[in-house]
């Protein structure tokens, strides 16, 4: 009997956190597809960017040292990216508004998307407080190549490079 009761909690329990906090994304997966407006009020959808390769980098909060530190070293590294032909995307919970004095501040040549509760519910990077600092490596197929969960601020570019890369 207790047996029986510890496997029935087991089973509320990770039914409760998947209910939650949505499913653990994994390579291989397909890619929740958002609708998702930028800094200027553009919707962009995963979905119109099949056939490209898309590095979705997700970040707790404009202006942070860590957020800033990491939006400049991907501005910084941009030209690489581009003639790799990675479409970079930073998404976090923060307004438009926010989001074009950060661009405008540090001149970002990426967009930065307001990310909803869905979509971040959607990628299981909903934090306490803040979104959690992932980034989703997704392929010309929509499906999700490389997910890195240990970003280094200062060489996320050559990190997202490489993700792609090892493929």
């Amino acid at each position: 009997m207790k047996i029986i009761i510890l496997i029935l909690l087991i089973a509320i329990g990770l039914l409760c956190t998947y209910t939650l906090f949505g499913k653990k994304l994994a390579i291989g997966d397909k890619a929740p597809d958002f609708a998702l407006h930028d800094e200027t009020g553009t919707k962009h959808t995963l979905s119109a960017l099949r056939g490209s390769k898309v590095a979705l980098y997700f970040y707790p909060k404009d202006f942070t040292p860590g957020c800033t530190k990491q939006a400049c070293s991907l501005r910084d590294d941009f030209s690489q990216l581009k003639e790799k032909n990675i479409i970079i995307f930073g998404l976090s919970t923060d307004s438009a508004t926010s989001h074009q004095q950060f661009q405008d501040r540090y001149a970002l040549p990426f967009h930065l998307l307001t990310a909803d509760k869905k979509t971040t519910k959607a990628y299981n990077v909903s934090g306490t407080l803040f979104t959690t600092r992932y980034t989703f490596l997704i392929d010309e197929k929509g499906i999700i190549v490389g997910i890195i969960k240990d970003v280094d601020v200062d060489h996320h570019a050559q990190q997202i490079i490489d993700g792609f890369e090892k493929r």
